[in-house]
């Protein structure tokens, strides 16, 4: 039976926002959000965010989680449309995001484009609506591992 890619997505959202809500590395199981991803997943943040970067493999996105679940104290999924197949989904999401450090909370939309392989994300590549409101949310600069996310 193939599991199309909006599905694979949508375990691994719940599993982000959990990881995430748990407060991250030390105080979260990873595992459960490891199994959503291809052992060779790459993620391609753009620059303008604080976790800015080209993440790859597992290990890679658990550091992204480590920064990400340290900015944020929740993500709450407040609307999100899809448009895909079995092995690629475009997911329109309207997210509100509280930042651990400021306590702001931003709502914004993020645009990603997501290939599955094996019921696994493989590779993500995420366009934020407002960069700059990310950051100011978070109050910090960008960070990360700067590269160029068309790689």
């Amino acid at each position: 039976m193939t599991t199309s890619a909006w599905t694979v997505m949508r375990r691994f959202y719940a599993a982000e926002a959990a990881y995430v809500a748990a407060g991250g590395p030390g105080k979260a199981s990873y595992d459960q959000v490891a199994e959503h991803l291809d052992p060779e997943v790459v993620l391609y943040q753009a620059p303008g965010l604080p976790f800015t970067g080209t993440w790859r493999g597992r290990d890679g996105m658990e550091r992204f989680l480590a920064v990400f679940s340290g900015l944020w104290e929740s993500m709450e999924f407040l609307e999100q449309d899809h448009w895909g197949d079995d092995d690629t989904v475009v997911v329109r999401s309207r997210v509100r995001f509280r930042a651990r450090a400021t306590g702001r909370e931003i709502d914004t939309l993020i645009l990603q484009v997501v290939t599955v392989r094996d019921g696994r994300m493989l590779e993500c590549r995420p366009v934020y609506w407002d960069p700059a409101a990310v950051s100011e949310a978070c109050d910090t600069a960008p960070t990360g591992q700067v590269t160029s996310p068309l790689r």
